[in-house]
Parts: structure tokens; C-alpha cells; sequence
């Protein structure tokens, strides 16, 4: 796996049908698709380590100058920075490859469930790192005998991360892990540099008046405005149940979020996090919710998502998924001039 550097950016470029692993908007699907210069094409890669205390819960909240990466309260680094050999641990617990998106902030993970009709094999997904030890998020490097940048990506169980729609190109989105052999599981990999003009900006606010169609209020264009007070939340809410503003019927979640000190650290445990309910999708509208809270102004933050107790912070520069509504959404907010902020590195997506 020495092709992957931890902490740094890449892309994933099917051999075959020259598109790039994507997460999807929608913040829980993967995809293909021809779109290079985005965040949504960028994956950062961490390395577990297994025995390391990489994902034991041990994480400080520290993000490294490395890259995106986090260290110890004694200054260790929660991955060995080099990737490893591939196969090096073949029964053990380690190194394994992860990916998380560099827009969301997810994992690329494998299941059990079968994939739709048309695609091969089972359904991959975006998932949050929320638990010490996830089997589906755990990934080898295997070399596959041509450049030395192109590589298949076997998941624990033997399966492998493949595209889809080689004789169906009406088909050809769907991402998929099987264990047939094919030569639709070949990935280039594409490293991207870091961007030395550091945080780009995010995209301007959403239209906030209420717009609907013909299909009713729910299909309404998001970006209404948020409401802080706790006191706004609906009780009864959760993933099943996207609760919708009874003025506006617009969808929201929860943002829990905590300021993290001038050191960079912050509490890992969410006992002790702030939360708002939030409705919309626009990160301008939430980095100005944030900057209320924490008493700054709004360009002098910077929001970073976590993605599970034991995913590492992702820089939020995107707007929010149109998906996850009713949900819970992990936030670190670093200020401006402190150690942590930074220490954040975004990747140069525009790079040729």
C-alpha cells in the first residue's frame, strides 16, 4: 500500500471506464462520474494500524501539520505516515487502508446488501466511523501487474471495489464490491496536491424564500434559515423520521458541535458539545450559525466535520448533503490565527 500516503488527498480513476469514484450528494452513496476538479472525486486516505491505538478511541483532536491526520496528547501520530506493504498483515489487524471523502467527511465502506439491478455484486456506501473497531470501512492495496499507480482495492471479506456498466454504458454509475474477477476492478491512482492558497471558499448562500413544484411542499429547494435554539428541535426526530418545518416544510438535522481550544484539542466525548437544529443545506448559512455561537465573525472560522466518535475531521468547505435529513451532524470549529486552524489542509482539486 505504499501508494498511499496517510493523510494525504487522492483520487480513484476506474481503468476501464476513465470516470472517478464520487461520493454522491446525497452523502450516503458512491458513484462514478466524470466530474475531476471537485470534493466530492477527493479522498483522503487514513491508515489503520491496528495495534497502534489508531482507532481505539485514544484520538486526541489534534489535527497534525502532516496533513489530515491526528496526534496524540504526546505527540505521536495516529497512523505511521508510509502506508505500509501490501499484504504485510494478511491475517492480523493491520495496515488497512480507509477513505474518507474530502467533502462529507465518510467512509468508503462495503455491505451486505445485494446491488440493484444491472450492477454486479453488493451495494457500497458512505458510512460514519462510529465504532472502534468496523470491518466494513477496512481495505488492502493489492498491486494488479500493470503501472505501479493502478491497483485493486479488496475489502476484508475478500471481495473487491469495482465499477459498473462495461456493456451497459446507460448503467455505468453504479460502484459495487464482488468476487468475480474483472477487469472493471483496476483503479488509477491519482494524488492530489495541497492547495498552498489554503481553505477555498464555499459556495455562497442558498435561496431562502420557499419554492415549490407541482410534486408539493417537500420538494421545496433548501436553504431556509436555521434555528438555534434547542428549544426548536422536534423530540421525536431521527433518521426515519426527517422532521419538516411546518411554515416552510423544509427538512433538517441536528448540528452538534464543540469549539476546539487554541492548542487545536477539543473534548472528544459530545456530553459536552452544544446543539441547534438546522434546516437547509448551506454551509454559509451554518458557518454564520457557528460564528453566532462561538462569538466571532463568520469568515474567521472554520468548520470541520467528524464522521463517527473515531473518524478523523474533514474540512467543510461544501454545501451540505441533500441527504442525511433528521440526522446528526459532528462539527469542530477552529478560529483563525490558532494552532489547528492552521494545521488544516485542503487538496488542490483544480490542479492539473
Amino acid at each position: 500500500m505504499d501508494r498511499f500516503q496517510d493523510g494525504h488527498h487522492v483520487r480513484l480513476r476506474s481503468r476501464v471506464q476513465r470516470t472517478y469514484l464520487h461520493a454522491a450528494d446525497d452523502g450516503e452513496s458512491v458513484t462514478l462520474s466524470q466530474l475531476r476538479a471537485s470534493m466530492n472525486a477527493a479522498w483522503v486516505v487514513h491508515i489503520y494500524n491496528g495495534g497502534d491505538g489508531d482507532g481505539s478511541g485514544e484520538i486526541s483532536g489534534f489535527v497534525s501539520r502532516a496533513g489530515s491526520g491526528v496526534v496524540s496528547r504526546d505527540g505521536s501520530r495516529d497512523g505511521d505516515g508510509d502506508g505500509g506493504d501490501d499484504d504485510s498483515s494478511e491475517d492480523g489487524d493491520g495496515p488497512y487502508l480507509l477513505l474518507h471523502s474530502a467533502a462529507y467527511g465518510r467512509y468508503l465502506a462495503a455491505t451486505d446488501r445485494p446491488a440493484r439491478h444491472g450492477h454486479n455484486g453488493l451495494c457500497t456506501e458512505l458510512r460514519d466511523y462510529d465504532q472502534p473497531e468496523v470491518e466494513a470501512i477496512k481495505w488492502r492495496a493489492v498491486e494488479s501487474g500493470f503501472a505501479d499507480d493502478v491497483v485493486l482495492l479488496r475489502h476484508g471479506d475478500g471481495h473487491y471495489l469495482r465499477a459498473n456498466g462495461k456493456y451497459l454504458p446507460w448503467n455505468s454509475t453504479g460502484v459495487t464490491v464482488d468476487d468475480n474477477a474483472s477487469s472493471m476492478m483496476y483503479w488509477i491512482i491519482e494524488p492530489i496536491p495541497l492547495r498552498e492558497a489554503g481553505m477555498p471558499a464555499i459556495p455562497g448562500p442558498l435561496p431562502t424564500r420557499p419554492r415549490f413544484t407541482p410534486r408539493g411542499a417537500e420538494r421545496q429547494i433548501r436553504g431556509v434559515e436555521p434555528i438555534p435554539e434547542e428549544a426548536g428541535m422536534p423530540a421525536n426526530h431521527g433518521p426515519a423520521h426527517p422532521r419538516f418545518s411546518g411554515i416552510f416544510t423544509s427538512p433538517g438535522r441536528r448540528i452538534r458541535f464543540v469549539r476546539a481550544l487554541e492548542d487545536g484539542y477539543y473534548p472528544e466525548e459530545v456530553n459536552t458539545w452544544r446543539q441547534f437544529w438546522f434546516r437547509g443545506r448551506s454551509a454559509f448559512s451554518l458557518r454564520g450559525n457557528l460564528a453566532d455561537l462561538v462569538v466571532v465573525d463568520g469568515p474567521n472560522i472554520a468548520m470541520c466535520v467528524r464522521a463517527g466518535r473515531y473518524g478523523r475531521l474533514t474540512p467543510l468547505v461544501v454545501d451540505l448533503p441533500d441527504g442525511g435529513y433528521g440526522g446528526t451532524l459532528e462539527i469542530v470549529v477552529f478560529l483563525t490565527g490558532t494552532l489547528g486552524y492552521d494545521a488544516l489542509r485542503y487538496p488542490d482539486v483544480d490542479a492539473q
